[in-house]
C-alpha cells in the first residue's frame, strides 16, 4: 500500500504493518500512509478484524522529533490535527482492533496503541508518554484516551513524570491487557481476534460504536444510543442466522455472513 505502512489480509484479519527503520518514528509520510490503510481496513468486506504491528523489535518510539524541533505554532497546528485525524480513523475502524506491541510504544506509538480496542505486549515492551520531556504535551490523544483507560490520577503520573512503563505494570494498571514473551506478541494478537473474524460483522461494529460513543455521553443518551444499535440489528441476515440457530442448534454454533 505504502512505503512505510501496508495492509495485508489474511483469514480475515487485516494487519497494519508499520515499517519505518530503525524504530517506526511517524512522520508525515508514515502518517498519511497510516491514514490510508485505516480507511481501506475500515472499508473492506474482506478485513473482519484487525491488527496494528510494528514488527519484532519496536511499535512505534513517537514522532520523528527532527521534523517536529524548529517547527512554529502554524506548522504543529495543523500536523497535530492530522495526527489526531489519523488516530481518530484508527479508533473509528468499525471492527476488533488490537495493537501487537514489541520493543517501545513511546509518545505517538503509545497513542496509536490507545486508538485500539485492546493492546498485547512483548514483556520487554515498555511504554510512555516522554512528551513533557521535551517540553511538550502529548498531542495525538495521550491526554483523553489515557485517562478514560487508567483513570486521571494514574494518567497524570505517566504524562507528568514522562516516564516508560514496564510492561508489567501496564498490564497491572489495565493500559495493556496481555504480556506474554516478545517473541509470541503476534501470535497472541492474532488469536486474541481470530474468535471475531468469523463472528456477525455488523452486531460487532454496533457493539463497538455503542461503547465509544456511549463513553463521551451522559447515559441516559448512552442507552438511546444502545437502543438504536440494538433495533438495527434486526434488520440484518446476521440476527435472522444466529437466533434461528439457536434455537435449532444451541448457542455459538451460528455461521454469520457479516450481512
Amino acid at each position: 500500500m505504502g512505503e512505510f505502512v501496508t495492509l495485508e489480509t489474511a483469514d480475515g484479519i487485516g494487519t497494519i504493518r508499520l515499517n519505518r527503520p530503525p524504530v517506526n518514528a511517524l512522520n508525515d509520510q508514515l502518517i498519511s500512509e497510516l491514514a490510508d490503510a485505516a480507511r481501506a481496513a475500515a472499508g473492506s468486506d474482506e478485513v473482519r478484524a484487525v491488527i496494528i504491528y510494528g514488527g519484532e523489535k519496536v511499535f512505534a518510539a513517537g514522532a520523528d522529533i527532527n521534523d517536529m524541533a524548529e517547527a512554529g505554532y502554524p506548522a504543529m497546528a495543523i500536523r497535530a490535527g492530522q495526527l489526531q485525524e489519523t488516530m481518530g480513523l484508527i479508533a473509528g475502524i468499525g471492527k476488533p482492533v488490537v495493537a501487537a506491541i514489541t520493543g517501545y510504544a513511546l509518545g505517538g506509538g503509545l497513542e496509536l496503541a490507545l486508538a485500539a480496542d485492546f493492546r498485547v505486549a512483548g514483556e520487554g515492551a515498555r511504554v510512555g508518554q516522554p512528551e513533557i520531556l521535551l517540553g511538550v504535551i502529548p498531542g495525538a490523544g495521550g491526554t483523553q484516551r489515557l485517562p478514560r483507560l487508567v483513570g486521571p490520577a494514574r494518567a497524570k503520573d505517566i504524562v507528568f513524570s514522562g516516564r516508560m512503563v514496564k510492561a508489567a505494570e501496564a498490564h497491572a494498571i489495565g493500559l495493556v491487557d496481555r504480556v506474554v514473551p516478545d517473541d509470541s506478541v503476534y501470535q497472541a494478537a492474532l488469536d486474541m481476534v481470530q474468535r471475531y473474524a468469523a463472528g456477525p460483522a455488523l452486531a460487532l461494529r454496533a457493539a463497538k460504536q455503542a461503547i465509544d460513543h456511549g463513553l463521551d455521553v451522559d447515559l441516559a443518551t448512552g442507552l438511546e444510543i444502545e437502543r438504536v444499535q440494538f433495533a438495527a440489528l434486526f434488520g440484518t441476515e446476521d440476527q435472522r442466522v444466529g437466533m434461528r440457530s439457536f434455537l435449532e442448534n444451541g448457542p455459538g454454533k451460528a455461521t454469520f455472513t457479516g450481512r
